[in-house]
C-alpha cells in the first residue's frame, strides 16, 4: 500500500535545525548531487519469514509502509495506518497512550503479536516512528513467524540503518492546535574501505493536540552502527531511548440504552485538576552479526533487548449508580452521569530480551532447489509491578463539568510475571517447476510461565509445548502473476486471572489453536498492481462464566468459537502523473451463536489518489478517502454505532535550492470535519466511544543535503 505525507515548521526552530545539518555536512569531503531513480521495487517483506524473496512473489497478504509514506501521510503514530489499509481497523486507539489494532476483525496482542526487526518485543508502549525506515503488517495467523500470537496480524518494525551515501535531512512540523516536532536524520561512512557506517536519529516534540487537557512532550534518540568487517562479514548495533509524557483519554460510552450523538471530539473526560500524564520510557538495543558461508548460505545471530518503564494514570470513567439505584456496570447513566475512579499503577517495569541464531541458504535434491531457513530463537520476560490505586472518588459527567477529589491510596495488589521460551524453527521453498512452489514452514515452541501477586500471594506457574505448521502452494501463471493457497495454525496460552471472584484462578488454560485457510490472486506490471485474498480463520474464545460480582462466582473457560472469513482486494494504477490506489475488505465475522464480535466494522474502504502536476515540478497532489460500515457495541449485538466516511487531502512540492532539496508539505485530516464515533471497543467489561478527531491542520518542512 503506498502512503502520502506532510509536514511544517516553526521560522526559528527551522533555522536551527538547517544551520545545525549544513555544520554536519561540512564534515563531508564530497557532496554527490542526487540521483532520482524511477522504476518498480519488488521489495522483500521480513515479517513473513521468508528472507530475500520479494512480498510479491510470496503466498502471504501484508503490508508495507516506509518512512517516506509514513511522511507522506502524517502518520505521527501506529494507529494512523487504519487509513490507509482495508484489512486494519481501530481497538481502543486513545490520544497519549498506547496503540491497538484489529486485522481481519481480531484483536492483536500487544504482548505477543509485535516484533522489532524480526525479534519479539513488548508493545505494551508507544513505539516511535522517526527511526523506522519501514513497517510491515502480515495480515493472517502468524504461528509459523511467531510461537504465542494472537490470530489475524503481525507487526514488524524495521530500523533505519547506516546508509552508503552521506545522509543530512532535518524536518520541522506543526500540527493543529499547537503541536510542534523537530527531527534529524544524519547518516556518514568513514574508515578505511567505508567500512564503517553510523546513523543518527533525533527527534523532540512539544504536544499540543486539539484535545483539551491533552499537553505533553516526547523525544527520540537513537543510534545505530555497523562494520564491514570483509564482503563476507557484517556486524550490526543499534541503541534507541524514548520517552512520552502526556495524559491520556478515556472513552465516552452508551448513556443507558442510547448510544448518543457525537459531541465535541475536543472534550477529555480526563480533565480533573488531580489528572496526570501517563509516561512512558523506552530502551532498546540489538546486537546482529551476519556471515556468509558460501555463495547461498548465511549464518545470522541477532540478539536484542528492551526495557520498558511506565507510569499509568487516569481519571477512570467505569459504570454509573443511577439516581433511582440502578447500577450500570458496562455503560454510563442515561442522564450522562458516571462513577469514578483515580487510577494509578506507577513504575511498571518490563524487560524482554530474545536471541535468534538461523542458518539460511539454498540447497538441490534431485530436480528440487529449496531455499531453507532453520534456526531457534529463545526469549525470556520478566515484568515487576507495584501496589496500584484503583479508588472511587466521585460522580463525574460527559459534559466533564463535574470535579472530584483525588484518591491515590495504593489499595489493589498487581501481578509480577516471568515468562521463558524456545522456539525451533523450520522453513521451506520447494520450487517443483520453474513456476510451481511448494512452501513449507513449522515452528516448535516450549515455553514456561509464572505468575504471582505484589504481595507474594497466588503464586501460579506453567508449562506447554506445542507445534503451530504453516503450508502453501504457489503457481506463477504468468509473469509477476501469482496464483496460492495457504494453511496455518497459530496458538495463544494464558491463565486465569489471581483474582477472587475466579473460583480457578492462576489455573492454566488449554491452548487456543486458531487455523487459517487463505485463496489468493496478485500480480504487477509497470502501471498496475492487484491482490484479491479470501480467508477464513477460526479460533477458540475464553469468557467468563457465571454471575463474576462476588468472590468465587466466576469460571473462566473456553465458550465456544469465534469464526472471520472475508475477502479483500486491493489496486493500484499509475498512468501519466496519477497515482490512484483502492482497498476494500468485506467481512463476515460471527460467534458461535451467530452474534457479531464488537467493535469490527464488516466493510472498509480505502481510497488514495495523488496527482504530480506537471505545470509545476516537483508539486503532487493527494487525497485520501476512508469508509467503515457499522460496528457492534454491546456483546449481544443489540445497540451499533452507524459507519462513517472520512476525507483527507494534502499537498507536496520539492524544490532543489543549491545542494538543498526543500520538501513542504501541508494537509488538512477529516476535511469535512465529519462527527462521528469512530470505534467502540468492549474492553474490561465496559462499552467505550471515541470520536473522530475534527478537521486537524498539519504542515511541515523537511531539509535534505
Amino acid at each position: 500500500m503506498a502512503q502520502l505525507t506532510l509536514f511544517t515548521l516553526s521560522p526559528i526552530t527551522a533555522a536551527a535545525l538547517l544551520v545545525a545539518t549544513q555544520a554536519c555536512a561540512q564534515t563531508a569531503a564530497t557532496q554527490l548531487e542526487p540521483i532520482v531513480v524511477t522504476g518498480r521495487i519488488a521489495p522483500p517483506v521480513s515479517v513473513g519469514g521468508w528472507g530475500d524473496i520479494p512480498l510479491a512473489k510470496t503466498p502471504l497478504q501484508a503490508s508495507v509502509f516506509t518512512s517516506e509514506q509514513l511522511k507522506d501521510s502524517g502518520a505521527r503514530r501506529l494507529s494512523d495506518l487504519v487509513n490507509f489499509d482495508p484489512g486494519i481497523s481501530d481497538a481502543y486507539n486513545s490520544e497519549g497512550y498506547v496503540d491497538y489494532l484489529t486485522v481481519r476483525g481480531f484483536v492483536i496482542d500487544n504482548r505477543f503479536n509485535y516484533r522489532r526487526d524480526g525479534l519479539p518485543i513488548n508493545a505494551e508502549t508507544p513505539i516511535p516512528l522517526d527511526n523506522k525506515s519501514r513497517v510491515e503488517i502480515l495480515k493472517g495467523t502468524s504461528g509459523m513467524q511467531a510461537g504465542t500470537s494472537a490470530p489475524g496480524g503481525l507487526v514488524n518494525f524495521v530500523v533505519k540503518r547506516p546508509t552508503d551515501a552521506p545522509l543530512r535531512s532535518a524536518s520541522l512540523e506543526w500540527r493543529q492546535a499547537g503541536s510542534v516536532t523537530g527531527a534529524l536524520d544524519l547518516s556518514q561512512r568513514f574508515g578505511e574501505g567505508q567500512a564503517f557506517g553510523v546513523r543518527l536519529n533525533a527527534a523532540a516534540a512539544h504536544l499540543d493536540p486539539q484535545l483539551k487537557a491533552a499537553k505533553g512532550e516526547r523525544s527520540l534518540f537513537a543510534l545505530a552502527a555497523d562494520w564491514r568487517v570483509s564482503p563476507d562479514t557484517l556486524i550490526e548495533a543499534e541503541v534507541e531511548t524514548s520517552r512520552r509524557s502526556q495524559p491520556s483519554q478515556p472513552g465516552f460510552s452508551l448513556l443507558g440504552s442510547t448510544v448518543p450523538e457525537p459531541g465535541d471530539p475536543r472534550l477529555n473526560l480526563n480533565n480533573q485538576p488531580w489528572s496526570l500524564p501517563v509516561v512512558f520510557k523506552a530502551t532498546t538495543a540489538s546486537l546482529r552479526w551476519q556471515q556468509k558461508l558460501g555463495n547461498d548460505w548465511r549464518f545470522i545471530a541477532h540478539a536484542a533487548t528492551q526495557q520498558l518503564r511506565t507510569d499509568d494514570r487516569l481519571a477512570f470513567p467505569f459504570g454509573c449508580t443511577d439516581t433511582d439505584g440502578t447500577y450500570y456496570a458496562d455503560r454510563y447513566c442515561p442522564n450522562g452521569t458516571y462513577d469514578l475512579y483515580d487510577f494509578r499503577s506507577e513504575n511498571e517495569r518490563r524487560r524482554s530480551d530474545a536471541i535468534d541464531l538461523s542458518l539460511q541458504g539454498k540447497l538441490q535434491t534431485g530436480p528440487l532447489t529449496h531455499a531453507l531457513t532453520v534456526g531457534v530463537l529463545r526469549s525470556t520476560v520478566r515484568n515487576r509491578f507495584q501496589q496500584q490505586a484503583y479508588n472511587y472518588v466521585g460522580t463525574g459527567n460527559v459534559g466533564g463539568t463535574l470535579v472530584t477529589p483525588a484518591d491515590p491510596s495504593l489499595t489493589d495488589e498487581n501481578t509480577n510475571r516471568d515468562e521463558r521460551s524456545t522456539e525451533l524453527y523450520a522453513r521451506d521453498a520447494i520450487s517443483l517447476t520453474r513456476d510451481l512452489t511448494a512452501w513449507l514452514g513449522l515452528r516448535h515452541t516450549r515455553l514456561a510461565r509464572e505468575s504471582v501477586r505484589t504481595d507474594g500471594s497466588r503464586a501460579t506457574g506453567y508449562s506447554q509445548a506445542f507445534g503451530t505448521p504453516w503450508l502453501a502452494l504457489s503457481y506463477a501463471f504468468a509473469p509477476d502473476q501469482l496464483a496460492y493457497a495457504s494453511w496455518g495454525k497459530g496458538v495463544e496460552s494464558e491463565v486465569t486471572p489471581n483474582r477472587p471472584r475466579y473460583n480457578n484462578p492462576g489455573v492454566a488454560l488449554p491452548t487456543l489453536k486458531s487455523r487459517q485457510v487463505e485463496l489468493g490472486l496478485k500480480g504487477s506490471s509497470e502501471r498496475f498492481e492487484w491482490g484479491v485474498a479470501w480467508f477464513d480463520i477460526e479460533r477458540p474464545n475464553f469468557a467468563d462464566v457465571g454471575t463474576c460480582d462476588l468472590d468465587n462466582t466466576c469460571t473462566r473457560e473456553v465458550v465456544g468459537n469465534e469464526r472471520h472469513r472475508g475477502v479483500e482486494a486491493t489496486g493500484a494504477v499509475h498512468a501519466g502523473g496519477w497515482t490512484l490506489r483502492a482497498g476494500t475488505q468485506w467481512l463476515h465475522a460471527r460467534l458461535d451463536n451467530g452474534l457479531e464480535p464488537t467493535n469490527v466494522p464488516a466493510r472498509t474502504l480505502r481510497l488514495q489518489a495523488a496527482y504530480s502536476v506537471p505545470q509545476l515540478p516537483g508539486l503532487t497532489l493527494q487525497a485520501n478517502a476512508t469508509h467503515e460500515s457499522q460496528r457492534a457495541v454491546l456483546p449481544d449485538n443489540s445497540v451499533s454505532i452507524p459507519g462513517y466516511t472520512r476525507v483527507d487531502t494534502a499537498a507536496r512540492y520539492e524544490s532543489k535550492r543549491g545542494a538543498q532539496l526543500w520538501t513542504w508539505r501541508v494537509g488538512i485530516d477529516n476535511l469535512f470535519d465529519k462527527r462521528a464515533w469512530r470505534e467502540s471497543p468492549y474492553q474490561f467489561g465496559h462499552a467505550y466511544l471515541y470520536p473522530l478527531a475534527p478537521r486537524t491542520v498539519r504542515a511541515s518542512v523537511q531539509i535534505d543535503i
